[in-house]
């Protein structure tokens, strides 16, 4: 007779993974390179330093490592909440009625409420170590300015945080929890910066986007002595920390033999979703397996599904580097109405180059859609899950029915990237049915697909 599979299928402490894990060291076809957006030239890290951390850089740009390793005071830092449990959903199974077994990796048993913290400390403890004094973000729906304002906190680092205007208005208390650990908190757009008040002479009324908190962040950044920006998604360094949610889960599944089939992630600029994925997509490049990868983004800001794949600047201002990714364009604006995360025009560069290769599936879905399978797996699993993760949970939902309607018993994971608990203004949307959907129209893509810069790459 089979093991019994546990609810919960935890690691010890002493089986946190000791090394991030590299993907793009195992892809044959590596993704193209940043570029400096002078010369068009591939961007050195004396370019890439003048605005990130020194470390990060170093990350950033290594192609070759498979493994690099976890320093120890970041080790330390990650026991305070890791390692993450993993979940078998029995209830969900029964629920549905479904032959498919489902787990999910639970990232939000932390105060942020989510998996970005993995990559906060990180990136907050080499900049102590570099010796820097202040660091600037942005952030959407607030989960990377809360982790990041706690892993300041943590190791002495002041940090000022750019949140888009709509989001700090939805989420108040996401800005007190910043404030909380310390962090200062501008809306974005703002007229703090030349960026800002640009932006806000074109549209006075905007209600930003995370291309423009990004814009304000590095001018602050790159204006103020021992300072540096650091972002929450879309860079390799950020995909490269969050493999320890992939690790994890490959580990406590490796325990029972059990093999997916299917994962899924939620996509906004790519974090959890790389972070997830890494050790199995390692595995798929290697020929050893043939598992199914699913990216689920917001219909409203599909830069999967309906984006380009070209060199584009990673903010509104144009002056980051230019990356070649899946995008809508820098210059693109979600609708107001999109009440969770995943705002972001583009998408990281290994995991545009996945999906431009055929080895990544990507969907968009409607938020009402997202919503109506959030209420579902909070009632049954009792987890109310954040806007961001009920993405993955509404395609693992359908892939299990699917699964019923065709008799096969797969094995489907997801990640549960944090919890709502800070979203029950747009709970309250959904319960009292004022929320609404948004789909761009092609002309509305057509404004941001104009902002692309007409460089040769792109041609």
């Amino acid at each position: 007779m089979a093991k019994k599979i546990p609810t919960r299928l935890y690691l010890s402490e002493d089986e946190i993974p000791k090394f991030w894990y590299n993907l793009r060291a195992d892809m044959k076809e590596k993704p193209d390179p940043i570029l400096h957006p002078g010369t068009l030239q591939a961007a050195t890290a004396a370019d890439l330093e003048a605005v990130f951390c020194k470390e990060p850089v170093k990350q950033e740009l290594n192609d070759t490592d498979r493994l690099i390793p976890i320093p120890a005071g970041i080790q330390e830092f990650y026991t305070a909440y890791r390692p993450a449990p993993l979940v078998r959903a029995y209830f969900l199974e029964k629920a549905l009625g479904t032959p498919a077994e489902i787990y999910y990796k639970h990232e939000g048993t932390n105060t942020s409420g989510s998996h970005k913290l993995n990559s906060a400390a990180a990136q907050a403890f080499y900049a102590k170590e570099e010796g820097l004094t202040s660091l600037t973000t942005e952030t959407g729906a607030g989960q990377w300015g809360s982790a990041m304002a706690m892993a300041a906190a943590f190791y002495g680092i002041k940090l000022t945080v750019y949140m888009v205007k709509v989001s700090s208005e939805q989420k108040p208390y996401r800005k007190s929890l910043m404030e909380t650990y310390g962090a200062s908190l501008i809306p974005s757009p703002s007229d703090t910066t030349e960026a800002g008040r640009k932006i806000l002479e074109q549209d006075p009324n905007t209600g930003g986007s995370l291309g423009c908190a990004i814009s304000e962040a590095v001018e602050t950044a790159v204006k103020t002595d021992k300072c540096r920006y650091v972002l929450g998604s879309v860079l390799n360094h950020v995909l490269l920390h969050q493999s320890i949610i992939g690790q994890e889960a490959k580990a406590a599944l490796d325990k029972f033999n059990v093999k997916p089939d299917i994962i899924i992630g939620c996509a906004g600029g790519g974090s959890n979703l790389g972070g997830i994925i890494a050790p199995f997509m390692g595995e798929k490049l290697a020929g050893k397996s043939d598992t199914r990868f699913i990216a689920v983004e917001p219909a409203s800001c599909p830069s999967f599904t309906r984006g380009r794949y070209a060199y584009d600047f990673g903010d509104t201002a144009k002056t980051t580097p230019l990356i070649k990714m899946q995008t809508l364009g820098n210059g693109f604006i979600p609708s107001a109405n999109h009440a969770g995360g995943l705002r972001y025009h583009g998408m990281n560069s290994v995991l545009s180059k996945l999906y431009h290769d055929g080895f990544l599936e990507a969907r968009a879905e409607v938020q009402t859609d997202v919503f109506d399978a959030a209420v579902q797996f909070a009632k049954i699993e009792g987890i109310l899950p954040a806007p961001e993760s009920s993405h993955a949970i509404k395609a693992a939902i359908d892939e299990a029915l699917e699964c019923k309607r065709t008799g096969e018993k797969k094995v489907i994971l997801f990640g549960l990237t944090g919890t709502g608990y800070f979203d029950m203004s747009a709970y309250m949307a959904y319960n009292a049915k004022t929320m609404s959907d948004h789909i761009p129209t092609d002309e509305e893509l057509a404004r941001g697909f104009a902002t692309i810069p007409d460089i040769p790459q792109n041609a």
